[in-house]
């Protein structure tokens, strides 16, 4: 029985060797330069930097690890997992003026996290070593750049004793509402989680050969987990085919993501809503033209909130090209639950429900709550009164409670907030449960997800949830850009909590700043019986998320309160 993901990756590269692991489009174009790494190839360099972290004496210390989008960090981690050492991936520095935020940052995490090493490429590391002074650590931190371990170093990898409980790697969470934290993932919680993943989209044998083993298509930061345990290590976990290629690529040119589907024909892909939104903005009438997506089985959306809206569009534009509505996949995690709790099933249409159908908050005339599936085997959804902790019936909103292997171990280096977070209480249940922030309700053993427990916006005694506020907003005018709102509460003082919406909208509306909000505002008031209190319109930009796209509503309130927002109608300066 394998002990941890290297276990696997070794057996792959026992039984088919030449089989492509990983390709990487270099450009991010489907016809352009490509890198693969087979799995035999993948597997001896894996124990070549382990090896070489072994051979400094590193087993049991933690490695930030720092790479540009590429196949290198591939090798990096499960070298780390191999060697016995916890993995931190961090985002890397770029150029000698790095990014104040990024190197910020990656300072305060490598010093949190305790790391003793940085694995990176010869660039990054050439940076690194730049700012040696600034790094903490009283000697500084070793840095390794794995490019130049050679291969012979594979022959002195020794197994290094870990086990279902060993901490494989620190996720840092992307601080939606708080700091980052550091989520302890065992290599037991890795081999779970994936294991859930495989079964809820469908990932067997006889999928992955029908589809010649291509698995995924994935432009997501490996960095953040869902781009890291999904389609990367899934595919080590399975023994599948993957296509990686930058963020940036896509973010650049959206229809490379749709690009790559029709050309490697993968059983998965997918990504935030707000990609599918993209795709949909830089999609011409005659986009879907030369595209084949009928083999794409499974299209995740996860991360944040699930647009009905986004969803029947998308099916809806691109059904041209073969595109199954059925393909659509709503799903539900977390990091502290190492990723993924809840899930669709391949073949099966999402559960779009309306407030008339009994959806508690649905508010807009188009919106609806989106299913997010039902729990993976061996995980267990709660919802629970974050007061009295009962267990509320299917339909009552409450907080989101999980329980199973999958949950991690606790924060690093932070008892009180592991022992608020992971051991939670629920009342006629036994054992532990992860609190998970989230608000959500429960039909027929579906997960329906309606926003974060301390995003909720309290108005003369009635809940509003942002996400459905903003939504309203943003279908409300189209100057409005998809997934670029924040909705949140002020202190109005002896008017008690009032509530403020930040919308993105291009310069060019500058002249229409009073016409949209007074449209936004009357639409609000239609849908939700909501006085808003400020709507605020502001350039591209800059509303800040975290690096999964995350709208960063606290971080976007105290911009608000100190006047520090980019607002679209105010004056250029020159």
């Amino acid at each position: 029985m394998a002990r941890s993901l290297v276990d696997l990756l070794f057996h792959h590269a026992a039984e088919h060797p030449d089989r492509t692991a990983y390709r990487f489009l270099l450009s991010g174009d489907s016809d352009g330069e490509v890198r693969t790494v087979s799995y035999a190839r993948l597997a001896d360099r894996t124990r070549a930097v382990a090896a070489r972290l072994q051979e400094r004496g590193l087993t049991g210390s933690r490695a930030m690890l720092l790479y540009p989008p590429g196949l290198e960090f591939i090798s990096a981690y499960l070298g780390c997992l191999a060697a016995g050492v916890v993995a931190v991936p961090g985002v890397p520095p770029r150029g000698r003026t790095a990014n104040h935020r990024a190197l910020t940052r990656m300072k305060r995490l490598m010093a949190d996290a305790g790391a003793t090493v940085v694995l990176g490429d010869r660039e990054v590391v050439t940076v690194l070593d730049t700012l040696a002074e600034h790094l903490p650590g009283p000697a500084g931190v070793t840095r390794i750049t794995t490019e130049d371990i050679p291969d012979a170093l594979a022959a002195d990898w020794r197994e290094p004793g870990i086990g279902p409980d060993t901490v494989a790697f620190l996720q840092y969470t992307s601080g939606s509402t708080a700091a980052p934290r550091g989520v302890m993932v065992t290599h037991g919680n890795l081999l779970d989680n994936e294991r859930v993943i495989t079964e809820r989209l469908g990932h067997t044998p006889d999928v992955l050969a029908a589809h010649d083993n291509e698995l995924f298509v994935s432009w997501l930061p490996v960095y953040h987990d869902m781009g890291l345990i999904g389609p990367v290590l899934n595919t080590v976990y399975t023994g599948g085919t993957s296509t990686l290629f930058s963020p940036l690529d896509f973010l650049q040119r959206p229809r490379r993501w749709l690009d790559a589907v029709s050309r490697h024909r993968p059983h998965t892909s997918g990504a935030p809503n707000f990609a599918y939104e993209l795709a949909l903005k830089h999609a011409p009438p005659a986009f879907p033209d030369g595209l084949d997506l009928s083999g794409w089985r499974v299209a995740f959306n996860g991360a944040e909130p699930v647009r009905a809206a986004t969803l029947r569009r998308f099916a809806d534009t691109f059904a041209p090209a073969g595109f199954r509505p059925e393909a659509l996949t709503p799903c539900y995690g977390l990091a502290e639950a190492t990723l993924m709790v809840t899930s669709g099933r391949a073949g099966t249409p999402p559960t779009l429900l309306r407030a008339d159908d009994g959806g508690p908050h649905a508010g807009a005339a188009d919106a609806a709550a989106v299913g997010t599936g039902r729990p993976g085997p061996g995980v267990t959804v709660v919802v629970a009164d974050p007061d009295t902790l009962d267990e509320l019936p299917d339909g009552e909103v409450g907080e989101i409670r999980v329980g199973g292997p999958s949950v991690a171990r606790g924060y690093w280096r932070n008892a009180l907030a592991t022992r608020e977070t992971f051991r939670a209480g629920v009342n006629g249940r036994d054992g532990r449960f992860l609190r998970t922030g989230d608000l959500g309700f429960l039909r027929d053993g579906e997960l329906f997800v309606t926003g974060r427990l301390k995003d909720l916006i309290v108005v003369d005694g009635r809940n509003h949830y942002p996400q459905d506020l903003e939504l309203t907003a943003e279908m409300a005018h189209p100057a409005l850009r998809p997934g670029c709102t924040a909705a949140f509460a002020v202190d109005a003082g002896a008017d008690g909590e009032r509530a403020v919406l930040v919308a993105e909208t291009s310069p060019e509306t500058a002249g229409e700043a009073e016409k949209i909000t007074d449209v936004v505002r009357g639409a609000l008031g239609d849908a939700h019986g909501l006085t808003v209190h400020d709507v605020v319109l502001v350039r591209p930009g800059t509303i800040p998320k975290t690096s999964s796209g995350k709208i960063q509503r606290h971080a976007c309130r105290t911009a608000y309160l100190d006047g520090s927002l980019s607002r679209t109608d105010a004056p250029t300066a020159g």
